[in-house]
Protein backbone atom coordinates (compact mmCIF):
# COMPACT_ATOMS: atom_id res chain seq x y z
CA UNK A 1 0.00 0.00 0.00
CA UNK A 2 1.42 3.81 -0.74
CA UNK A 3 1.97 5.77 1.66
CA UNK A 4 -0.63 8.43 0.48
CA UNK A 5 -3.23 5.33 0.95
CA UNK A 6 -2.09 4.49 4.50
CA UNK A 7 -2.20 8.11 5.23
CA UNK A 8 -5.99 8.31 3.78
CA UNK A 9 -6.73 5.55 5.91
CA UNK A 10 -5.64 6.48 9.22
CA UNK A 11 -8.28 8.17 10.52
CA UNK A 12 -9.45 8.73 14.09
CA UNK A 13 -11.31 10.01 16.53
CA UNK A 14 -9.77 13.44 15.58
CA UNK A 15 -9.93 13.10 11.59
CA UNK A 16 -11.74 16.01 9.63
CA UNK A 17 -15.82 14.96 8.44
CA UNK A 18 -13.51 15.59 4.73
CA UNK A 19 -10.99 13.01 5.93
CA UNK A 20 -13.66 10.81 6.55
CA UNK A 21 -15.67 11.03 3.98
CA UNK A 22 -15.02 8.40 0.63
CA UNK A 23 -17.33 7.17 -2.04
CA UNK A 24 -18.13 3.41 -2.40
CA UNK A 25 -19.49 1.94 -5.61
CA UNK A 26 -21.88 -1.07 -4.58
CA UNK A 27 -24.01 -3.26 -6.39
CA UNK A 28 -27.67 -2.85 -6.78
CA UNK A 29 -29.11 -5.32 -4.45
CA UNK A 30 -31.95 -5.88 -6.88
CA UNK A 31 -30.57 -4.66 -10.34
CA UNK A 32 -27.00 -5.38 -10.32
CA UNK A 33 -26.55 -1.90 -11.23
CA UNK A 34 -22.73 0.17 -10.53
CA UNK A 35 -24.32 2.66 -7.68
CA UNK A 36 -21.86 4.95 -6.18
CA UNK A 37 -22.21 7.26 -3.10
CA UNK A 38 -20.87 9.33 -0.40
CA UNK A 39 -20.40 8.11 3.61
CA UNK A 40 -18.07 8.61 6.47
CA UNK A 41 -16.03 5.67 7.13
CA UNK A 42 -14.67 5.15 10.63
CA UNK A 43 -11.78 3.48 12.19
CA UNK A 44 -12.13 1.50 15.51
CA UNK A 45 -9.37 -0.46 16.93
CA UNK A 46 -7.31 -0.66 14.05
CA UNK A 47 -10.69 -1.53 11.46
CA UNK A 48 -12.54 0.28 9.39
CA UNK A 49 -16.65 0.38 9.46
CA UNK A 50 -19.39 1.87 7.28
CA UNK A 51 -22.62 2.37 9.43
CA UNK A 52 -24.91 5.26 9.33
CA UNK A 53 -28.20 7.04 11.30
CA UNK A 54 -30.74 4.14 12.33
CA UNK A 55 -32.81 4.20 8.92
CA UNK A 56 -32.80 1.83 6.06
CA UNK A 57 -29.45 2.43 3.81
CA UNK A 58 -29.45 1.28 0.56
CA UNK A 59 -25.96 0.90 0.60
CA UNK A 60 -26.20 -1.70 3.20
CA UNK A 61 -29.11 -3.39 1.10
CA UNK A 62 -26.69 -3.92 -1.45
CA UNK A 63 -23.55 -4.94 0.47
CA UNK A 64 -25.67 -7.47 2.08
CA UNK A 65 -26.71 -9.26 -1.40
CA UNK A 66 -23.64 -8.21 -3.33
CA UNK A 67 -20.52 -8.04 -0.26
CA UNK A 68 -17.71 -6.66 -2.77
CA UNK A 69 -17.61 -3.18 -3.57
CA UNK A 70 -14.81 -0.47 -4.29
CA UNK A 71 -14.43 2.36 -1.50
CA UNK A 72 -13.13 5.64 -3.67
CA UNK A 73 -10.53 7.35 -1.42
CA UNK A 74 -10.27 11.59 -1.81
CA UNK A 75 -9.51 14.55 -0.27
CA UNK A 76 -5.87 14.56 -0.54
CA UNK A 77 -5.51 11.23 -2.50
CA UNK A 78 -7.33 9.62 -5.32
CA UNK A 79 -7.25 5.83 -4.72
CA UNK A 80 -9.95 3.21 -5.42
CA UNK A 81 -9.65 0.03 -3.14
CA UNK A 82 -11.64 -3.40 -3.54
CA UNK A 83 -12.85 -4.64 -0.36
CA UNK A 84 -15.87 -6.50 0.94
CA UNK A 85 -18.25 -6.07 3.79
CA UNK A 86 -17.46 -8.48 6.79
CA UNK A 87 -20.96 -8.52 9.25
CA UNK A 88 -19.61 -8.10 13.09
CA UNK A 89 -20.74 -9.79 15.70
CA UNK A 90 -22.65 -8.00 18.46
CA UNK A 91 -19.53 -6.88 21.28
CA UNK A 92 -18.12 -5.41 18.12
CA UNK A 93 -20.98 -3.33 16.80
CA UNK A 94 -21.33 -1.96 20.56
CA UNK A 95 -17.98 -1.00 20.78
CA UNK A 96 -17.79 0.16 17.25
CA UNK A 97 -21.72 2.22 17.42
CA UNK A 98 -20.31 3.24 20.64
CA UNK A 99 -16.92 5.22 18.97
CA UNK A 100 -18.81 6.58 16.33
CA UNK A 101 -21.77 8.04 18.27
CA UNK A 102 -19.05 9.90 20.20
CA UNK A 103 -17.78 11.35 17.53
CA UNK A 104 -21.70 12.38 16.48
CA UNK A 105 -22.18 13.92 19.47
CA UNK A 106 -18.81 16.21 19.83
CA UNK A 107 -19.85 19.75 19.69
CA UNK A 108 -18.48 20.68 15.67
CA UNK A 109 -20.50 17.65 14.66
CA UNK A 110 -23.45 17.39 16.74
CA UNK A 111 -24.29 21.34 15.39
CA UNK A 112 -25.11 19.58 11.66
CA UNK A 113 -27.35 17.06 12.83
CA UNK A 114 -30.93 17.52 13.97
CA UNK A 115 -30.62 16.15 17.42
CA UNK A 116 -28.72 13.84 20.03
CA UNK A 117 -27.96 10.24 18.87
CA UNK A 118 -29.31 7.99 20.95
CA UNK A 119 -27.29 4.47 21.58
CA UNK A 120 -29.99 2.02 22.10
CA UNK A 121 -31.46 3.45 18.92
CA UNK A 122 -28.28 3.06 16.48
CA UNK A 123 -27.71 -0.50 18.13
CA UNK A 124 -31.03 -1.69 17.67
CA UNK A 125 -31.30 -0.20 14.16
CA UNK A 126 -28.14 1.55 12.36
CA UNK A 127 -26.53 -0.46 9.24
CA UNK A 128 -22.64 -1.55 10.33
CA UNK A 129 -20.43 -3.64 7.91
CA UNK A 130 -16.23 -3.77 8.39
CA UNK A 131 -14.79 -2.68 5.61
CA UNK A 132 -11.99 -5.62 4.95
CA UNK A 133 -9.52 -4.04 1.58
CA UNK A 134 -8.29 -7.37 -0.23
CA UNK A 135 -4.29 -6.34 0.57
CA UNK A 136 -4.97 -6.86 4.31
Amino acid sequence: MDDAVARALDIGPGSSAAERTIDITTLGARSGIPRRIEVWFHRVDGRWYLTGMPVPRNWYANLRAHPRFTVHLKHGVTADLPATAAPVDEPTRRRVITAVLDLQNRPEIAARVSRRQDLDEWLARSPLVEIVFDDE
